[in-house]
C-alpha cells in the first residue's frame, strides 16, 4: 500500500506503526544517531496522535512525520550545541539543508537498512530480536518485555545496550556492499525466523503461542520480501511462515491445550495462507540454488497438502530432510530427520539416530526427550515412553506443552 491519502482510512495507531520504521530510517540515515533519531520519531508520533484526530490525517502522513522528526532532531542538536559548541557546524548544516527526498526507492532502502542495522552480526540474537521489534516492528518496550517474560527494565537495558553496541561499532547507516549484503541479509532472516518460532511456540508461559510475535514476524518478512523480490530464500522464509502459521487455529483446543499435528482438524487450516505459501515456494524453487528456508517450506507444504495425517508423504519429507541436513547443522533439523526416518523405516531406525545425536545444544532440550518418548511408544515400549514424556515435561517452561506431555505419560501408565 502506498502511504498517501488512502492511509487516512487506517486507524492512527496502525498507521503510525507502519510509518515509524520508514521515518526512523530516513532520520537515522541523515543524522547517524540511532538513539536520538528514535527519540525524535517518538516525539513526532506523539504530536501526530494529538493533532491528527483533531485536524485529520495529512495527505502524505509519512512526509509530515519525517518533517516533524527532522525538526525535533535539529532542536535536539541545537540544545546540545548550546552545551557543546563543537556541534555548531553539524547543526547549521542540518538546519539549512533541504528535506530528504520521499520517493518510493528511498523509503524502501531506509526500511531495509534499518532491518540490516538491527540485525547486525555484532549484536547477540536476543538483542537483535529486541531491537528489531522495537525499531522496525513498532512494539513498545513493555510489549517486548511481556513477550519474552522479562521485566520491562531488563528489556529496556537490553535495547539500550544494543544501540550502544551499534554506535560503538562505527557502522555507517547505509546499505552494505554487495559483498556484505548476503551475510547481513542472512542475519535479518535468522532473526525473523527466531521471532516467528518464539511466537508460534512460546519458550515459556501459560499459552502455547504468542500470535502477536508470529504475526509481526510475517509482517516484517513481507517487508523484506517487497524489498528483495528476487531473493529466493526470502520467499522461502515467508512461505515457511505462512504454511506453518496456517495451522494455528487447529493447534489448540478450547482450553488452549496442545493438539499435535496428526490429530488436528485440518478443516481449520487456513487454505488461503497455504495457497499463498505454495505459490511463493513454487515460484522460488526453479530459480536457482535452493536454501534451507525453501527446503523447510517444502516440508511444511507436504504436510499441509495431505488431506489426512495418514496421507502424508513421509518418504518425500525424509528426502527433503536428507537434503536439509547436508546444509544445516541445526540440531532440531537432525531431530526432525530422525522422526521422518522412523515414519518411513520404523521407530528403531529413528531411535538409533537419536542415540548418535551427541550435540550438546539439543541433548538437554525437552524436544529431544519428547521425540524419544514418541518413538519408544511407536516401538511398543510404553513404560520407557512414559518415563521420557515425564522427563520432557520437566524441562519445558511452556505450560500447554508440559500438560500435554504429562497427559501422554499418564495415558501410558
Amino acid at each position: 500500500m502506498s502511504v498517501t491519502a488512502q492511509s487516512s482510512d487506517l486507524p492512527i495507531g496502525h498507521l503510525l506503526r507502519e510509518l515509524t520504521p520508514q521515518v526512523l530510517g530516513t532520520v537515522v540515515r541523515r543524522f547517524r544517531d540511532f538513539a536520538a533519531a528514535e527519540d525524535a520519531v517518538q516525539e513526532a508520533s506523539i504530536v501526530a496522535v494529538t493533532q491528527w484526530p483533531r485536524d485529520g490525517v495529512p495527505e502524505n502522513p509519512r512526509a509530515w512525520l519525517t518533517q516533524v522528526a527532522l525538526r525535533k532532531m535539529v532542536d535536539h542538536i541545537r540544545s546540545e550545541s548550546a552545551r557543546k559548541r563543537r556541534e555548531t557546524e553539524v547543526v547549521e548544516e542540518a538546519a539549512g539543508a533541504p528535506e530528504p527526498a520521499l520517493d518510493a526507492s528511498s523509503q524502501e532502502d531506509d526500511t531495509l537498512v534499518l532491518l540490516l542495522m538491527c540485525c547486525h552480526p555484532a549484536l547477540t540474537s536476543a538483542s537483535a530480536i529486541a531491537l528489531t521489534l522495537r525499531a522496525v516492528g513498532g512494539l513498545t518496550t513493555a510489549e517486548i518485555a511481556y513477550a519474552f517474560l522479562v521485566p520491562e527494565a531488563t528489556m529496556a537495558q537490553r535495547i539500550s545496550r544494543a544501540k550502544q553496541t551499534i554506535k560503538a561499532s562505527g557502522i555507517p547507516f547505509q546499505l552494505p556492499t554487495d559483498e556484505e549484503r548476503g551475510e547481513r541479509l542472512r542475519s535479518v532472516l535468522h532473526v525473523l525466523y527466531l521471532i516467528f518460532n518464539e511466537g508460534y511456540t512460546a519458550s515459556s508461559g501459560s499459552h502455547l503461542r504468542r500470535a502477536d510475535l508470529s504475526q509481526e514476524a510475517i509482517r516484517l518478512t513481507r517487508i523484506v520480501r517487497g524489498l528483495q523480490p528476487n531473493n529466493t530464500e526470502v520467499a522461502g522464509l515467508l512461505a515457511l511462515m505462512l504454511l506453518t502459521d496456517a495451522r494455528r487455529l487447529a493447534r489448540t483446543g478450547s482450553n488452549d491445550e496442545l493438539i499435535p499435528l496428526a490429530q488436528q482438524d485440518r478443516a481449520l487450516w487456513d487454505r488461503g495462507q497455504i495457497g499463498e505459501g505454495v505459490a511463493l515456494l513454487s515460484a522460488a524453487l526453479p530459480k536457482g540454488l535452493v536454501g534451507p528456508y525453501q527446503l523447510q517450506a517444502a516440508i511444511a507444504a507436504v504436510h499441509d497438502e495431505a488431506a489426512r495425517a495418514e496421507d502424508t508423504d513421509w518418504p518425500q519429507i525424509l528426502a527433503l530432510y536428507e537434503l536439509l541436513k547436508r546444509m544445516s547443522d541445526n540440531p532440531l533439523v537432525i531431530l526432525n530427520h530422525a522422526i521422518a526416518t522412523a515414519m518411513v523405516h520404523g521407530p528403531e531406525k529413528g531411535l538409533d539416530l537419536l542415540d548418535k545425536l551427541k550435540d550438546l545444544r539439543i541433548a538437554e532440550h525437552h524436544r529431544m526427550d519428547a521425540v524419544r518418548a514418541h518413538l519408544l511408544e511407536m516401538a511398543g515400549d510404553a513404560e520407557a515412553a512414559a518415563k521420557y514424556y515425564r522427563v520432557a515435561a520437566g524441562k519445558t517452561a511452556n505450560l500447554p506443552e508440559r500438560n500435554y506431555l504429562l497427559m501422554q505419560a499418564a495415558r501410558l501408565t
